[in-house]
């Protein structure tokens, strides 16, 4: 099958060379340094559970040269969004379809007004990836998990062909059936994290036992569980102690990508992960007193940057 990895960052790169290496016909998108470094010397892989490279890999900045694929997954930093998704327009053909891995909730909404709803499936992603150097990808968490899903809830042929393509490549995957609830699940901790790991500039195992900052941290939780109920997103009861026994059993070190960013000097992912939280809360007029306290505290940085970088950073 043919895929094209639109974000060659920590998770486009290590899900495309994983592809790669079982014999899928992969092209990676990507910009700079990084892209040069891939075209010169492949791919290169450090993970946990074992090393290995993509060498020739077929990459290229430029979706006008390619030729319509099978299967896009698009993985770049929420705020490139939406430049992405016209970049990805010329390879899209009729029965192509779209996964969106990235974080927050309104991805695949936001990347199907582009390229056509019909093209998207729901996605979420559970991995710890990041780019190391140009060309080399590291990958840090012993899991490698990605639940798909239709956006309707229907169990398709496409649906389920996809994950078999995506298992076979060694990654664990769920076939969901309320991939909306997936994705707001995975919200009641991700965005917490971003926050507080963000604000505190520390890794989860510093704070989370904390009893001041283990509160707010509850507290954040909660928040975004309102907010989903407010958006009609039927959570499980037990939502919030389950979320917090995955932060508690979490390696101690971990830092979100939106932490990371922040920490150096990067655009961040402030408004899919919070400021969506912000707008929904106000939408439904809900108190959000962490996340909005939160907010205001890393807008005027991530203002900074913004004006400082155009959000145009060197890689995809």
């Amino acid at each position: 099958m043919k895929f094209a990895i639109m974000g060659t960052g920590g998770i486009g790169g290590y899900y495309g060379a994983l592809l790669a290496r079982n014999g899928e016909d992969v092209t990676f998108i990507a910009r700079g340094l990084h892209l040069e470094a891939i075209r010169e010397k492949g791919l290169k892989i450090k993970s946990v559970l074992g090393d290995f490279e993509i060498n020739p890999a077929q990459a290229t900045a430029d979706t006008t040269q390619l030729s319509q694929v099978d299967v896009v997954l698009f993985t770049t930093k929420t705020y490139q969004t939406e430049e992405a998704a016209k970049l990805i327009k010329p390879i899209i053909g009729p029965q192509t379809v779209v996964i969106s891995l990235q974080n927050g909730v309104d991805a695949a909404d936001k990347i199907g007004a582009i390229v056509g709803m019909e093209h998207m499936l729901g996605g979420a992603t559970w991995c710890s990836a990041a780019i190391e150097a140009p060309g080399v990808i590291g990958h840090y968490s012993q899991f490698r998990r990605i639940a798909l899903g239709e956006l309707d809830g229907r169990i398709t042929f496409r649906l389920r062909s996809l994950a078999e393509i995506l298992e076979s490549a060694g990654i664990t995957v769920e076939v969901s059936e309320n991939i909306k609830k997936v994705l707001w699940t995975k919200f009641t901790f991700i965005a917490p994290l971003s926050l507080l790991g963000s604000l505190t500039r520390l890794p989860l195992g510093d704070y989370r036992n904390v009893r001041e900052s283990r509160a707010l941290l509850t507290e954040a939780i909660k928040e975004v569980i309102s907010v989903a109920h407010a958006e009609g997103i039927d959570l499980d009861e037990q939502v919030l102690t389950n979320t917090l026994a995955f932060i508690d059993a979490g390696e101690p070190g971990i830092k979100t990508s939106m932490q990371r960013d922040v920490e150096s000097g990067k655009p961040s992912e402030l408004e899919a992960m919070i400021g969506t939280l912000v707008r929904l809360g106000k939408k439904h007029h809900l108190p959000l007193p962490v996340m909005e306290f939160g907010y205001a505290v890393l807008k005027p940085r991530e203002l900074k940057v913004v004006g400082a970088t155009g959000f145009e950073p060197a890689t995809l």
